[in-house]
């Protein structure tokens, strides 16, 4: 799924970074403060809510968008609790790179 996303958003020109849990992003972002940042819910050890958490305490300013499988209302609400910016579920990855291109995450869906 991974590559799946990066080859979606590298068309667009930017540099990514790619996290295999939620300490390893929230470590990166310390680092090296990307553009974005795109944060699945289910990850081994931190998982993306708490990840999203940290990032965001750190750096408020920071974009997270949260792109998962779980399209539940209750996770989108987490979502936004945990400071994301927008939500994208991966059913929908196709309107993840015109999203980030625009720089709006609000009406992610």
């Amino acid at each position: 799924m991974r590559a799946l996303i990066r080859n979606l958003v590298e068309e667009s020109g930017p540099v990514v970074y790619e996290c295999a849990d939620g300490e390893s992003a929230v470590a990166l972002y310390d680092r090296v403060r990307p553009d974005w940042v795109l944060m699945d819910l289910k990850m081994a050890g931190m998982g993306g809510l708490a990840a999203t958490r940290a990032i965001r305490r750190s750096h408020p300013t920071a974009r997270v968008v949260i792109v998962t499988e779980m399209t539940d209302e209750r996770s989108r609400a987490a979502a936004a609790d945990a400071g994301a910016s927008g939500f994208v579920p991966k059913q929908n990855l196709l309107d993840l790179p015109a999203l980030l291109a625009r720089g709006e995450a609000g009406g992610a869906a």
